[in-house]
């Protein structure tokens, strides 16, 4: 397989959960981020999907104190989200150890800041995040729809030198059942040249195969590990 495979890690409280579209009351905790992030690298992988939800819900970081323990103990390649507002968040993840940071809500409510920020810090270290719901981009945790359609939300980063976009259907997210490899292919369509990273209600190796054969570049999936749908050896061998 060509896709990048990417195990995520979703932070309440400082330990691993997942929650079923978005949805705080519907939470599933799995234990320790660190625990999880160790096991990951223990089998091969090299990337891995952080989300501070309490951060994405009070709109600041919260868990880099995690964070900074997952990048200090490991040499995973490590993006983190969730609470991005300011620049004091955006120096705090970087300061914790990530990689790359994904932001979605500012560059909806606040394009110009996010403009800099591309800008300061350069595409490889930027992913967009577009996380859509009936056709228009959610924000702040998923909490509010925004009157953004995806498709021109896109071009207009694309065209200020955006590479990275982590593209999530709420609607699929923590369901397991199936990604919208419609909406993803549509994506790419558009813009080919774009590293697209799907995410959302992948449920098994053949999810993930089918996006691989629908030329999509790389994948987060999360609650599919947990729930024992995936195979992560076998996976990797795989791949």
């Amino acid at each position: 397989m060509k896709i990048e495979l990417i195990p995520a890690i979703d932070i309440i409280n400082g330990q691993c959960v997942r929650l079923t579209k978005g949805d705080y009351d519907q939470k599933t905790v799995y234990g320790n981020p660190l625990d999880m992030a160790l096991e990951f690298e223990r089998i091969g992988y090299k990337r891995l999907h952080v989300v501070d939800l309490d951060g994405a819900k009070s709109k600041h970081i919260v868990n880099d104190a995690v964070l900074r323990e997952i990048t200090s103990q490991t040499n995973l390649v490590v993006d983190f989200g969730g609470g991005i507002k300011t620049d004091e968040d955006l120096e705090k993840a970087f300061a914790a150890g990530a990689s790359m940071v994904t932001v979605g809500s500012i560059a909806v409510t606040q394009p110009e800041l996010f403009m800099g920020w591309l800008e300061k810090y350069g595409a490889e270290r930027m992913i967009l995040g577009a996380d859509v719901r009936n056709g228009k981009i959610s924000i702040n945790g998923w909490k509010e729809d925004s009157s953004e359609d995806l498709l021109p939300f896109l071009q207009k980063y694309i065209d200020a030198g955006v590479k990275n976009v982590l593209c999530t259907e709420i609607s699929k997210d923590g369901t397991l059942a199936g990604p919208a490899i419609e909406l993803y292919r549509e994506v790419m369509e558009a813009y080919p040249e774009l590293h697209l990273i799907a995410s959302g209600g992948v449920s098994s190796m053949e999810d993930i195969k089918a996006l691989d054969q629908a030329g999509i570049p790389a994948v987060v999936f999360g609650k599919a590990i947990y729930e024992g749908r995936i195979d992560l050896r076998q996976l990797i061998i795989e791949d």
